[in-house]
């Protein structure tokens, strides 16, 4: 059912005044059942009042709960109104970045002011406390020493004696002077009419100058010891923290008010009020404490008030109103700690007075310090002032930069990177226009090297299938001697280097290397190495005689590497020539190392040379181990190098282990894989297949890697006599 006309509807709707929202729709809803609720407690208010008052109830409960309502929908509708402009958005935030802060600061200013002043007000009561009880002890010195004269000279000093050294002063007409010759002699005191002479406390060793508590009293007593040839002479002043003496330190500071103990209250309100006769009820035997007295033992109540609050001079000059803790000594105790908050005193008073107290001994340079102040807090103001009008003014700067951004965010959206902002500025906006600017074309240039690290990807796979081809893929084995090698890149493709060359029916030459290196450059040498041994290992190849020519020059030396034939090289011939082509066609950093062995299955001998390579392992078949370590440097580092050669007998079993570095040295937290667990695990494994042999090797340098990245080219080669 259609409560509004379909014409009144798309009119609101064109006004955007049609609830669109489920809160504006419930607001809506709520303000319409009040109303309703709202009329029929008009129309039976004469005639059912009670239902009337009950009635009154809902519309108020439904105008709160719709007044809500369409407050969220007026904070709604006026956000989107406000802040859809990123201008609008600018200026908001320089408000909650700028003026927010500055008016948090100021209300922190104001506060640390405030507290500065109230403690400057208690800082000037308890400094005028602490002058008064230090010339209370100059004055008590001068006694105790003048009577510690008078004994020593055998004089016995009385209280007229100690009222003969009191100062006719105003401040000496209510100080109470006692003086002790020892610990064990009655005091001898001078003082106001009616003052009780107090008691010399066990905690008295040395000079004394504290606000005390004595049977319920506040006063402000300095000691003084004194010593003489017999026994010390104790000389105490006292005066009660009064009235009176606060009426001198309100003075020209304010209104000064003293809390103490309940006890203490008490006893001042008993000395300044007549007493009356309690009744029954309330009388209570003396010395007996009740409940009650011990629950309010301790609490601090109003013990007088001294002084006034000075009159206002300005609108701003604000009353301050501030507490501070005094710290009292329980005289009648036997530690003489102090409490800190034994006693507290309130100080009303006003800025103006703590101006004037402050800079008071600055005379006329006071009022410079106002202008001064008065200077700085405009030009704040002005500076403030600026900062937002030129807030206002760089927004629009910032949505059209923020425009063009968008604009050249829809041409990289449709892959558009050739487009470029205009920049007309320089600013930061400007900057980062241009930084835009180079991100596209960063992009664009990304795509280029991406396009080229892919068909660099496709050549390395190809230079990996290529490489592969180079290892020995069908071994052809001897009768005596069975061979197998393995060869595992760290990179995509391998700076190690493994060959088996059979040069007849008994022969067959076994060569491990290292390039120093990895990657493509490392990949290329082995090639390069692996060429040139074939090459060298053939039969009147060509490639022999343009070293021979080389090797004229050079020496007698290379002189007979000319001469040998293919089938009958030697190992070290073998590496001379390598040596010599390495260090003419390779650059100066690059060498590799290499171990060349030639097995003559006849007589079962190995004849090998080592040109810097780790020195093979040959196992014998009762477990002893033999290191393969005749030749000399790496090849290809220096020129014109003799590499000497070896022979060693293998006998049936012996197994020939040669690796390279990613074998033994990877590391991980128990240090390296080592020669010697490499060892052990051939050992173990001596009657497996050769294929299994390297299976198991190969996985336990894996276990000892674990998670980490292979840190070189694993290679193992492995022959084994029959």
């Amino acid at each position: 059912m259609r409560f509004v006309p379909l014409e009144l509807e798309s009119k609101l709707r064109e006004k955007r005044l049609w609830p669109e929202s489920r809160t504006a729709r419930a607001g809506v809803y709520v303000f319409a059942l009040d109303l309703l609720f709202f009329a029929v407690q008009m129309l039976t208010s004469r005639l059912f009042p009670k239902v009337a008052s009950s009635l009154g109830g809902w519309v108020s409960f439904l105008s709160g709960l719709a007044v809500v309502l369409f407050v969220i929908v007026g904070f709604r509708w006026a956000r989107s109104q406000l802040l859809w402009r990123l201008r609008n958005r600018l200026i908001v935030t320089y408000i909650f970045i700028g003026v927010i802060p500055v008016c948090l600061l100021v209300m922190i200013s104001f506060i640390t002011l405030y507290l500065f002043a109230g403690q400057f007000a208690s800082f000037v009561v308890t400094s005028e406390i602490t002058s008064h009880l230090r010339s209370m002890e100059a004055a008590n010195r001068a006694i105790a020493h003048e009577l510690a004269t008078q004994i020593d000279n055998g004089q016995k000093p009385n209280a007229d004696t100690i009222a003969a050294m009191r100062s006719r002063g105003p401040d000496w007409l209510r100080r109470q002077v006692c003086a002790w010759h020892g610990t064990r002699l009655p005091p001898s005191c001078s003082g106001p009419a009616g003052t009780v002479a107090f008691s010399l406390p066990s905690f008295l060793k040395e000079d004394f100058r504290e606000i005390v508590r004595d049977h319920g009293e506040l006063y402000v007593r300095v000691a003084s010891v004194a010593k003489t040839r017999s026994e010390p002479v104790y000389v105490i002043s006292s005066e009660p923290l009064d009235k009176s003496l606060m009426d001198e330190i309100a003075g020209n500071l304010g209104e000064i008010t003293l809390y103490g103990t309940v006890q203490e209250s008490a006893s001042r309100t008993q000395r300044s009020e007549p007493k009356s006769p309690q009744p029954a009820a309330d009388q209570r035997e003396p010395g007996v404490e009740t409940s009650k007295d011990k629950q309010e033992r301790g609490q601090l109540a109003q013990t007088f008030t001294a002084g006034a609050v000075p009159a206002s001079t300005s609108i701003f000059d604000r009353e301050i109103t501030f507490g501070t803790p005094l710290s009292v000594v329980d005289w009648t105790g036997t530690t003489g700690e102090r409490q800190p908050a034994g006693a507290l005193v309130r100080v009303q008073t006003r800025p103006s007075v703590l101006y004037d107290r402050l800079f008071e001994a600055l005379g006329d340079l006071a009022r410079g310090v106002e202008y001064i102040l008065l200077v700085i807090a405009l030009v704040f103001a002005i500076i403030e002032l600026l900062a937002l009008f030129i807030g206002t003014r760089l927004t629009r700067s910032i949505t059209r930069a923020v425009a063009q951004l968008y604009e050249a965010t829809k041409h990289i959206n449709r892959a558009d990177f050739s487009h470029r902002i205009e920049v007309k500025s320089n600013d930061q906006l400007a900057t980062l226009a241009n930084s835009f600017n180079s991100m596209t074309a960063s992009i664009e240039k990304l795509i280029l090297e991406q396009k080229e690290k892919q068909r660099l990807e496709n050549e390395l796979a190809i230079a990996q299938e290529v490489q592969a081809q180079l290892f020995p893929r069908k071994i052809s084995q001897l009768e005596s001697l069975e061979v197998h090698g393995f060869c595992r890149p760290a990179r995509t493709v391998s700076g190690d280097y493994y060959d088996f060359l059979s040069l007849n029916s008994d022969r067959l030459i076994l060569a491990v290397g290292d390039i120093s290196g990895k990657g493509i450059s490392a990949a290329l040498l082995m090639a390069t190495i692996h060429s040139a041994v074939r090459a060298y290992s053939l039969k009147g190849a060509p490639l022999l005689r343009e070293p021979v020519a080389v090797g004229v020059a050079g020496g007698a030396d290379l002189m007979l590497a000319s001469e040998f034939k293919g089938a009958e090289a030697s190992a070290a011939t073998l590496l001379g020539l390598l040596n010599h082509q390495l260090y003419e066609s390779t650059p100066q950093e690059k060498y590799a190392t290499l171990f060349l062995g030639v097995y003559d299955g006849s007589d079962r001998r190995l004849t090998y040379s080592n040109a810097g390579h780790l020195p093979p392992i040959l196992l014998s078949e009762d477990g002893s181990s033999q290191h393969l370590t005749c030749g000399g440097t790496v090849i290809g580092l220096f020129p014109d190098v003799h590499y000497p050669e070896a022979t060693v007998q293998l006998r049936r079993g012996d197994i020939f282990i040669g690796y390279s570095d990613g074998v033994t040295e990877p590391e991980n937290d128990y240090g390296e894989f080592g020669e010697e667990r490499l060892i052990e695990l051939v050992r173990e494994n001596r009657h497996l297949p050769l294929a299994r042999i390297t299976e198991i090797v190969t996985a336990a340098v894996d276990d000892w890697i674990g998670d980490n990245e292979q840190p070189d080219d694993v290679t193992l080669v492995l022959a084994r006599a029959r």
